[in-house]
């Protein structure tokens, strides 16, 4: 169950305080686990083991439960998100358009995997199935900016501007 993480849990002692208040006001709820995760992201911004002991921890269960669920649903993240969130849709005709290379030009380019967030935590990425813009294949999105028709070459020009910005 150890993941290795290019990021190292940074969680403040305010954070940790509302996750304990999260589960003081859930323990006693039957199918509280549920909820507890859910606004466990919401503090923290994903799911690392850390954040998943306080909540056995608090609920009085075992990890291999809350893991179990953690895993089961698709809402949930093991990984942190990066401040600008890359979408590539990989659905059926952004991938016939080659929307694969577009996924491979973006890992290259920041050095990592898709479900992954750079060192820094400027970026992370992720693959989709649809965005809603097949004439626009292949389709990326970076935060809620739409990026279509693109070719591998135009990845390092579209992510440098948002290197040069730095953080938002």
């Amino acid at each position: 169950m150890t993941e290795t993480s290019l990021n190292a849990f940074k969680g403040t002692l305010a954070q940790e305080r509302k996750l304990k208040e999260v589960l003081e006001k859930h323990k006693d709820m039957p199918g509280a686990l549920l909820p507890c995760l859910q606004e466990a992201q919401g503090i923290y911004g994903y799911l690392p083991i850390e954040v998943q002991q306080m909540v056995a921890d608090g609920l009085g269960i075992s990890l291999s439960e809350v893991y179990g669920v953690a895993t089961f649903y698709s809402q949930f993240s093991l990984t942190p998100k990066g401040e600008h969130r890359i979408s590539v849709c990989l659905g059926t005709a952004c991938y016939v358009k080659g929307a694969d290379k577009i996924l491979a030009a973006i890992e290259e380019k920041l050095g990592i995997k898709s479900g992954e967030c750079t060192p820094d935590g400027l970026f992370s990425i992720d693959s989709c199935r649809c965005v809603g813009a097949c004439g626009l294949a292949p389709v990326m999105m970076i935060d809620d900016e739409v990026y279509g028709k693109l070719t591998p070459d135009m990845v390092d020009g579209i992510l440098d501007k948002y290197i040069k910005k730095g953080g938002k």
